[in-house]
């Protein structure tokens, strides 16, 4: 049941004295955009007539058919805590779409992610399940700004996992964001301080894909913000510094039926269905295929190396935390799987798409996994991890964006138009990588040769 109507959310906006709204949407790179209509226009938005230019939007569409709709998502409504007191700003998250031909209506756009996500939903419940969960644990690194506002690679604290203030001296910012995002309406699981120096992690209670993924923008925009306000910047970057853990964004997934947790079967030895065991199977199968879009940045492949704990290897475990995917502890409503490899970089939409994409494929296929690897695979030798059948995850963007292209299943589920947008993009990003001359190189050889 729909928690707004066109109704509440004009009543609302009149009673709190909103004068902006931000109709929200996100581009194939990830980035949040966003189009900001005083308050006159809110009938028009809430009537799917608002237009923008699509061929402005990295990965949308050329200039001769740039003419795009925005269709707002009632239930994304929310008014921003933070802004002025002179008249609120509020904002709804919106799925695009295209102009039909003459005397059509409008259709859903190829290349918006979050209609890309809902279109593998779909097939999901043409499978049976009524809901894929996500509970999503997003890392940050917080530094410091400079006289001009600019960041810094000064760190704010140098606390470690756990450690409170005053070695942790983010926690104020880290507590004002929680806030923030409590009056905005998330349920806060915990917050603490994460292993490197300035890392922390906020986790947020597990929610239906869409939303899940609708929460986890909505979280990097708070963030962002209210790090601001605390004379910080707030950075989604995998790995900013070198020698310290990366920031990653594990995963924790769930199918539901009409009967409850589809991965939850109290008469096994595990208790996993095995409908968890065949989705846990084609994620492994499709973890090569996947990782371009869960870990999209040339910086993505300096987190996913051996020794700052995030996965390398194609594998998984039951309480090993070295293999690719861990199966928690927790039984019943709670069953998940957890993929560790994706960073908070990616497009969520996408990346929970092509998860899903791989896990159904498993169960469609009705795959086994191989067994469980509980010994630590970064101590293991190369001829050991190939004899257990242990893969290596793709060591760069070039590497990773060439398993995407040869993976079927992913490139069906993403679409043509989407899977040809982000390669191009990102083989632009990678030749830009490859061919500048880093400062590493001129420490190197400039005075040796």
């Amino acid at each position: 049941m729909a928690k707004f109507t066109k109704e509440d959310i004009q009543k609302v906006a009149k009673e709190e004295n909103v004068r902006f709204i931000r109709l929200q949407f996100t581009d194939l790179m990830g980035i949040i955009k966003n189009v900001e209509i005083p308050v006159n226009q809110l009938t028009k938005a809430l009537s799917n007539q608002m237009m923008f230019d699509g061929s402005s939007i990295e990965g949308f569409v050329r200039i001769e058919e740039s003419d795009m709709y925005l269709y707002p998502d009632l239930d994304t409504w929310v008014i921003f805590p933070w802004t002025s007191e002179k008249g609120k700003v509020a904002r709804l998250i919106c799925d695009v779409y295209q102009p039909g031909k003459p005397g059509e209506a409008p259709t859903p756009f190829a290349g918006d992610p979050r209609g890309i996500l809902k279109r593998v939903l779909k097939e999901a419940e043409e499978l049976g399940f009524t809901s894929f969960n996500i509970g999503p644990e997003p890392e940050f690194f917080l530094f410091k700004n400079d006289e001009k506002g600019e960041p810094t690679l000064e760190l704010n604290d140098k606390g470690g996992y756990f450690d409170l203030a005053p070695t942790d001296l983010g926690e104020n910012c880290r507590r004002d964001i929680v806030l923030e995002l409590e009056e905005m309406g998330f349920e806060i699981e915990a917050s603490h301080h994460e292993v490197a120096p300035g890392q922390h992690e906020i986790d947020f209670k597990y929610a239906d894909a869409i939303k899940a993924c609708d929460e986890i923008q909505t979280f990097k925009l708070v963030v962002k913000t209210i790090a601001r306000k605390h004379g910080l910047h707030a950075t989604f970057m995998p790995k900013p510094l070198f020698g310290v853990n990366g920031s990653g964004m594990h995963c924790n997934m769930s199918l539901f039926t009409s009967e409850g947790n589809a991965f939850f079967d109290e008469t096994t030895e595990s208790q996993l269905s095995e409908t968890a065991m065949q989705f846990l199977a084609g994620i492994l199968d499709h973890a090569e295929g996947f990782t371009a879009i869960t870990n999209p940045l040339v910086n993505s492949y300096k987190r996913l190396v051996p020794g700052y704990e995030a996965p390398v290897y194609v594998a998984w475990s039951m309480r090993n935390r070295s293999p690719l995917i861990r199966i928690p502890n927790s039984r019943g409503l709670s069953t998940r799987v957890e993929v560790r490899s994706p960073d908070p970089a990616a497009n969520p939409y996408l990346a929970m798409a092509v998860m899903l994409a791989a896990g159904l494929d498993g169960i469609k296929r009705k795959l086994t996994p191989p067994k469980a690897t509980d010994r630590n695979i970064y101590i293991m030798s190369k001829e050991e991890r190939e004899e257990e059948g242990i893969k290596d995850l793709p060591a760069t963007l070039k590497e990773a964006m060439d398993k995407l292209a040869q993976d079927e299943v992913l490139v069906k589920a993403l679409g043509e138009h989407a899977v040809e947008h982000f390669i191009e993009a990102k083989e632009i990003e990678w030749d830009m990588f490859r061919t500048q001359v880093h400062p590493w190189e001129r420490e190197q050889y400039l005075s040796s040769y």
